[in-house]
C-alpha cells in the first residue's frame, strides 16, 4: 500500500512542472490547485469543482466519478491521478485515457 501511495504522489509531481508556467488560475477564474486536490480526494470532484459545482447531475464526469469508486482503479488508483492531472490543466471532460 507505501508503494502505490508514494507511485501516485511521484506520478503527480511528475505531471505538474510542465504546467506550473500557466496561471494558477483557470479560465472561470477558480484556482488549479483546489480543483487538483479535490480530484485528488476522489476522481471528478476537481471537474465538478472548475464547472462551479451546481446539478450534479449535469455537471460532474459521470464515469470518472462513478468509477472512482473501485478500489485500485478509481480510488486510490489511475483514476485519481488522472482525474487530478486533468483538473491541474483545467480540463473538464471525462474521458478516461490520456490524450497527450
Amino acid at each position: 500500500m507505501r508503494i502505490a501511495a508514494l507511485a501516485l504522489v511521484a506520478s503527480l509531481f511528475l505531471a505538474l512542472p510542465a504546467s506550473a508556467q500557466q496561471s494558477s488560475r483557470c479560465p472561470g477564474g477558480r484556482p488549479r490547485d483546489a480543483a487538483m486536490w479535490l480530484s485528488i480526494a476522489h476522481p471528478g470532484l476537481g471537474e465538478w469543482y472548475l464547472k462551479g459545482w451546481g446539478n450534479f447531475w449535469d455537471n460532474v464526469p459521470p464515469r470518472k466519478f462513478w468509477l472512482g469508486f473501485i478500489p485500485g482503479y478509481g480510488w486510490p488508483g489511475y483514476l485519481q491521478v488522472k482525474s487530478a492531472i486533468d483538473a491541474r490543466r483545467c480540463e473538464t471532460h471525462d474521458e478516461l485515457t490520456f490524450r497527450d
